[in-house]
């Protein structure tokens, strides 16, 4: 049950460290995929600082069959469903950032089942809640996104496991060129 909506492209490896990032044209980008806490926090920040909100909109969510990588980065059996949720983080009306959200059932108990039911409620603001969210490290990749062009664009996005509640969950964002462009207007009007 595969949902032919999503725009995610997966890659092969991700990686804890990208040597790509280290060059200087990339520092703006460092800074947002090495973000530690709430990135969702991080994007409202930024749009309230150009005047406007941020926006979460729902690509889709429901049941399906997680990746393989991500099957195997949370330890599911082959052909084990999982709640995944795709979403855009846009800001002035651009999008910024795709997330995509990978629960297992088993991580889907008690107060976690809420998870299920988020609607434009960003994951994140619920995750970093939690004063005992456990972070794991960040790996990194350049996923290929289609553009509204339909073309594919080479983006980086980041990729980590969280435990909530003694339970697993996966979390990718795709940093997209419009986040950068904003984030620069903001260092342009700095004094």
């Amino acid at each position: 049950m595969q949902n032919s909506q999503s725009k995610w492209s997966h890659p092969h490896r991700w990686q804890h460290a990208s040597l790509t990032l280290r060059q200087p044209s990339h520092r703006a980008l460092r800074s947002w995929l090495a973000e530690p806490g709430s990135l969702t926090a991080r994007l409202a920040a930024l749009a309230h600082a150009l005047g406007g909100e941020l926006r979460i909109t729902v690509v889709h969510e429901g049941w399906h069959l997680p990746r393989a990588e991500e099957a195997r980065a949370l330890g599911l059996r082959r052909g084990e469903f999982a709640w995944i949720r795709e979403v855009v983080l846009s800001g002035l009306n651009q999008p910024w950032v795709q997330a995509r959200s990978v629960l297992p059932r088993d991580s889907l108990q008690g107060l976690n089942r809420r998870l299920t039911r988020l609607g434009t409620q960003s994951l994140g603001s619920l995750l970093f809640r939690d004063p005992a969210l456990v972070r794991g490290r960040i790996y990194y990749a350049r996923l290929m996104l289609p553009s509204t062009s339909n073309q594919q664009t080479p983006v980086w996005a980041r990729r980590s496991r969280f435990i909530l509640r003694g339970r697993a969950v996966l979390v990718a964002e795709a940093f997209l060129p419009a986040l950068l462009a904003a984030s620069a207007m903001t260092e342009t009007r700095k004094p």
